[in-house]
């Protein structure tokens, strides 16, 4: 098999040409593929585990691929970065179709409130969250931000499509939130992993900035 830099999973529900090639426009010299193979998956160097749609539906389609234990080798031993739903499918469980998730963190997916969906002037706030928005960073306790935030301002924007958000019930792994009104978690980390709400591939410069320092993360 030959050498792959970066995996792509596909499960049927991602928005794989744009990210895969956002990929090959950062890191030209590496290998990009966008693979629904468990093998190529595991033996890649990194893993890029994005999605779009409705949460039980990515659930089923992983699993109907069996995909499953793929993605879980990669979360916990190289480089990965999930984007949107492949956030939300990293935790235990999601109010979208009462839907059970990876398991990989603690926590639950929520849907957006109607009742508190109001901004400060009491507009009506749309759901999805569509569009773009600030990310504020969070530093660690050397007030060091991650090393995914290289090259990014505090406060950037990014584009987001979504109607539920991630509820981490250790706060400790968030790296980045956002307000609609309300702050939530929009990006997280630990160890190897990194994952985020917004679609890099669509945010411009920011975007691009971030999957740059992904392909050259050693974590």
């Amino acid at each position: 098999m030959r050498k792959i830099d970066i995996a792509v999973v596909d499960y049927g529900m991602g928005n794989l040409r744009s990210v895969s090639k956002a990929l090959e426009h950062v890191a030209p010299e590496k290998s990009v593929l966008v693979t629904s193979c468990p093998d190529e998956i595991s033996k890649a160097e990194r893993v890029v585990f994005p999605g779009q749609g409705a949460m039980p539906d990515c659930i089923r389609e992983l699993d109907a691929r069996g995909l499953r234990e793929s993605v879980l080798f990669a979360a916990h031993n190289k480089p990965f970065l999930g984007i949107c739903i492949g956030l939300q499918m990293l935790f235990e469980h999601s109010e979208e179709g009462d839907a059970a998730g990876l398991g990989v963190f603690q926590g639950q997916v929520k849907r957006f409130a109607a009742a508190d969906m109001h901004d400060e002037h009491g507009e009506k706030l749309k759901v999805p969250h569509m569009g773009w928005n600030q990310v504020y960073q969070v530093v660690d306790s050397e007030n060091a931000a991650h090393a995914l935030w290289q090259g990014i301002e505090n406060g950037t924007r990014f584009y987001y499509v979504h109607s539920y958000y991630v509820a981490p019930a250790d706060q400790v792994i968030t790296t980045g939130y956002t307000r609609y009104p309300s702050e939530f978690t929009s990006a997280i980390a630990q160890n190897n992993l990194f994952a985020v709400q917004f679609h890099p591939e669509k945010s411009a410069t920011a975007g691009l900035q971030l999957l740059h320092n992904f392909v050259n993360w050693q974590p």
